[in-house]
């Protein structure tokens, strides 16, 4: 045993190295068209994303560098995300992982299904995993579907991309908006006019002169050639106006009655389209001729943030009250989804273009930009919804079976503490004890995903020594709480809380050799001698997982399977033959041996076991006369734990109270029955060597 534990503390000890970026060789084929790998940006896995003509179309990256948030295996789930220019999700691909239950246990279609849900959604965007909850307190949030069974583990892939994603967009997107954009006011009413639009700069000229445009081009091959601005300098290349109507009272003081209808009509199927009267009342005609309605116009452009804003022909036939300026003019609509904040300054830019040559002329440009902004008063900017941390969103969404699970702990441990000895002595307590194993097996296990695994400690300690966040722990609660009991049982009994009490397998054991019982199999148990042989084998056991989890991490997945654990309980036995044949076979050995697993193999049951020397009393109660001369407690403990001496060992005791049954009942406690015939128990003789004769 010493041994063993001195085993465990070397490999407590060691320091794993952390994961690199995959080749660029790995993530180019999953970039499929119309976009392409463009250049590595840094050395932490970052690409340009291009699109079918070469140009920047947003970036390529791994959550894994980025943000390398433990899974419960203790590595990352490294994840390739496509993002474009405006902070949408274009894609989020699996690369690796070592999650158990996607490993061997649901496999990983439920994960790759529920990455497909970032799909067209915005960094913009507050995204949660889970379901809603309150009244109304999480309304504008957007919910991701988890996946039942692996709740933990989703949660630990949707912080990885959201960690990774915003830290590229804090560095590479600087318009990326920390809040939802304004949106207008529908209940702002003000009574205006054109002129007090001008006034108050709600509506914006841009005036470019013939000069101006040549000095532009001036230097170029294009200097002389538009004859029609040399001919007239001083005259408008450029005079354009430009106005948001999405207030209503600054559309009532641009449009008539007729066409402010019809904008509101397009509204009401747009919402989200900010609308934008452009007016060009000089020679450059703000389209060209080869210009298509419903489109983006192609000598107009906009940024806001340094991004590009998506600009589109809200096609609508309209017409203009008297007084505002009269050219060639067009409704443009941005789409606020997108980023765009309409009451933060923003560059509206009109584009000259001029040919040089006769045959295969060349085109050239020059922009000229006017700087917009919508006054803040017509406009809602609505607080973003405050986002909880995966730890409260979790307990929110399991807080029923939290509060099941705590009445039943507290129930529980009262019965085990302070009413320990009525629970022993009263005539149903085996009754008593099924039922509580049945709750722990069908609530516990199947419905909660309780089952305690040795995953967990081991993940534990990984994450530990690469110096990571144990935060991951959080997002089950559920678990968690029974982890709490387990850990104040160590105090307070030892080991045997957990595994005599509140390990579902262990109760689905305990179930099978009932059910032998009422069968009337044969019992088969290994002698006294072997028995004592085999129990050190978990602590065996235990070593390897910690060697695995240190020095092979990427084998703990197989190396864990010696846990039947999550066939028998997380997946109801919804798993490949072998891993359901080897489950079965030890709760069928389970009908004709008691708990053998729990007793000689279970690696979880060894570290409880370890934890269970912290325990500050001998809670059994133990007589002089235990052990010598009587025997009957060590003679009917089912798990091998009471010494010849009657003395008690509590890092094989699961809490069973049958020993504490037998020492109150004065019909079986053999002192007692002794004391009650006024004859007190001799103490058998010592024993006498036998002197063998030599042989002659």
């Amino acid at each position: 045993m010493r041994a063993t534990l001195c085993l465990i503390w070397l490999c407590l000890t060691a320091v794993l190295a952390a994961a690199d970026p995959s080749p660029r060789e790995r993530i180019a084929p999953l970039i499929v068209p119309p976009y392409a790998l463009g250049e590595a940006l840094d050395d932490r896995g970052l690409y340009s994303l291009l699109n079918s003509g070469g140009a920047e179309a947003g970036y390529v990256f791994e959550t894994g560098p980025l943000a390398p948030l433990p899974g419960f295996s203790g590595a990352p789930i490294n994840l390739l995300v496509m993002l474009d220019l405006q902070g949408t999700f274009i894609d989020v691909r699996l690369l690796d992982h070592n999650e158990p239950i996607f490993v061997s246990g649901l496999g990983e279609a439920p994960l790759l299904k529920f990455l497909e849900q970032y799909r067209g959604h915005s960094i913009h965007e507050p995204l949660v995993v889970g379901n809603p909850y309150g009244a109304g307190g999480g309304a504008d949030l957007v919910y991701l579907d988890g996946v039942t069974k692996a709740t933990a583990s989703v949660r630990i892939a949707h912080e990885s991309i959201l960690a990774a994603t915003l830290a590229v967009a804090r560095e590479r997107m600087q318009g990326i908006q920390s809040a939802p954009p304004a949106r207008p006011n529908r209940d702002v009413d003000e009574p205006l006019a054109w002129p007090d639009l001008v006034s108050q700069g709600i509506a914006r000229n841009l005036r470019i002169t013939n000069a101006e445009a040549d000095a532009a081009f001036a230097g170029t091959i294009w200097a002389d050639d538009d004859p029609e601005a040399q001919a007239d300098p001083q005259g408008l290349y450029l005079d354009l106006w430009a106005v948001d109507l999405g207030p209503p009272a600054v559309a009532r003081a641009v449009l008539t009655e007729e066409s402010l209808a019809d904008l509101n009509r397009f509204l009401a199927v747009s919402p989200q389209d900010e609308p934008i009267l452009v007016i060009d009342t000089a020679r450059h005609g703000l389209v060209s001729q080869d210009f298509v309605r419903n489109t983006a116009p192609d000598l107009l452009s906009a940024t806001q943030g340094g991004l590009p804003l998506a600009l589109r022909d809200a096609d609508l036939l309209f017409e203009t009250l008297p007084g505002v300026p009269e050219g060639a003019a067009m409704i443009l609509r941005i789409d606020r989804r997108l980023g765009f904040d309409p009451a933060a300054d923003w560059q509206l830019a009109a584009t000259a273009l001029r040919e040089h040559g006769q045959f295969q002329p060349e085109t050239g440009s020059a922009r000229f930009a006017l700087t917009l902004a919508a006054p803040e008063r017509f406009f809602l900017r609505e607080t973003p919804p405050e986002k909880l941390a995966p730890w409260q969103e979790a307990i929110l969404n399991r807080q029923g079976d939290l509060w099941a699970l705590a009445g039943f702990l507290g129930i529980l441990l009262v019965a085990l503490g302070p009413g320990m000895n009525r629970l022993a002595d009263h005539p149903l307590f085996t009754p008593l004890r099924l039922a509580a194993l049945a709750i722990v097996t069908g609530f516990v296990g199947w419905w909660g995903q309780g089952q305690l695994s040795i995953v967990t400690p081991l993940a534990t300690l990984r994450t530990a020594l690469d110096g990571g966040s144990l935060a991951f722990l959080l997002y089950d609660p559920f678990s968690l709480l029974i982890w709490a009991a387990a850990i104040l049982g160590f105090v307070l009994w030892g080991r045997g809380l957990f595994c005599g009490w509140l390990c579902p397998f262990g109760a689905l054991q305990e179930f099978a050799h009932h059910l032998g019982r009422l069968m009337r199999l044969p019992e088969w148990e290994p002698s006294a001698r072997w028995d004592q042989r085999l129990k050190p084998l978990k602590y065996v056991l235990l070593a390897a997982l910690v060697g695995v989890t240190l020095f092979a991490p990427a084998q703990l997945d197989t190396a864990a399977e010696v846990e039947p654990f999550k066939t028998a309980i997380t997946t109801f036995f919804l798993r490949d033959w072998p891993y359901v044949a080897y489950a079965a076979l030890w709760l069928v050995l389970g009908m004709v041996t008691f708990k053998g697993f729990c007793r000689w193999v279970c690696p979880l049951g060894a570290l409880m076991a370890i934890g269970g020397l912290i325990r500050g009393r001998d809670w059994i109660a133990r007589r002089r006369e235990c052990g010598s001369p009587c025997q009957l407690c060590r003679v009917r403990c089912r798990y091998g734990a009471i010494k010849a001496t009657g003395q008690v060992q509590y890092a094989e005791c699961f809490q069973c109270l049958d020993c504490v049954t037998i020492h109150n009942s004065p019909a079986t406690c053999v002192p007692l029955v002794l004391a009650a015939k006024g004859r007190r128990p001799r103490p058998e003789p010592p024993a006498v060597p036998v002197l063998r004769e030599a042989k002659a």
